[in-house]
């Protein structure tokens, strides 16, 4: 049974933001609750990649421990973004170790730089066309990275991205192939949900997705390459009129 933890991604037009003022991430009691109560065994703890990895240095491993400081500012600024990455890494352990499965999303519809109205806002990842589009192989620093952090904790599921959307579908399965190699690359072999376009509508699986008409996910997910066979599509579907 699963449930989805938002709450990371909230207060996207505050950047860093501050803890429990824009945003939270679970409550342990309620997290308990969820489990020892309700049978609840997987939640999807949601966050902003612009949170996690400081738009001034970029998407990447700069959110680490090792990233050289350019200015008084800046190291200020990276001190607000460890303690978000600590937050959230709290509240991932803490349901793993009541025994249920946490799924790291990052709640961006594979965009970054500018999360403030989305899903639309940002520059769509990998768009070489954009100056300011962080690029694929950025994407798959920070995958790898994130992985690292989480790489002994069986209990963790790697979400690639929330809902793509009105973008080419080749670029998602070129940006899904990089996080996954980036995933394995580091040594870390939890399993993986990878996302379509269309939000990865079910119901537009097959079909033309978005403005510009984009190929229909079914054609080009199914190209996805993982040496553990341990991945597995994530499709999202909302019985409402409005996913029809």
């Amino acid at each position: 049974r699963l449930r989805t933890q938002s709450g990371g991604e909230f207060g996207a037009n505050v950047l860093p933001g501050e803890f429990l003022v824009q945003y939270d991430f679970t409550n342990d009691t309620t997290v308990d609750i969820f489990i020892d109560q309700e049978q609840i065994n997987l939640f999807r703890v949601t966050f902003l990649m612009e949170r996690m990895c400081p738009v001034p240095t970029g998407l990447g491993t700069n959110f680490n421990d090792t990233v050289r400081m350019l200015s008084v500012r800046l190291y200020r600024l990276k001190a607000q973004f460890e303690q978000y990455f600590d937050e959230y890494a709290a509240a991932v352990n803490h349901i793993t170790s009541k025994g249920a499965y946490a799924i790291i999303d990052p709640h961006n519809y594979m965009r970054y730089n500018d999360p403030s109205a989305q899903p639309n806002s940002g520059s769509v990842i990998g768009n070489t066309s954009d100056p300011n589009a962080a690029t694929t192989a950025q994407f798959g620093e920070f995958w790898g990275e994130l992985a690292t952090r989480f790489l002994n904790n069986t209990n963790v599921i790697f979400g690639i991205n929330n809902e793509p959307h009105d973008m080419p579908t080749q670029l998602i399965l070129q940006n899904n192939q990089e996080a996954i190699n980036a995933i394995r690359g580091v040594g870390a072999d939890q399993l993986i949900l990878a996302p379509g376009n269309g939000f990865t509508g079910g119901h537009s699986w097959t079909q033309v997705t978005g403005t510009a008409n984009n190929a229909p996910s079914s054609e080009f997910m199914n190209m996805m390459v993982d040496p553990l066979n341990n991945t597995a599509i994530d499709i999202h579907e909302y019985l409402g009129e409005s996913s029809r």
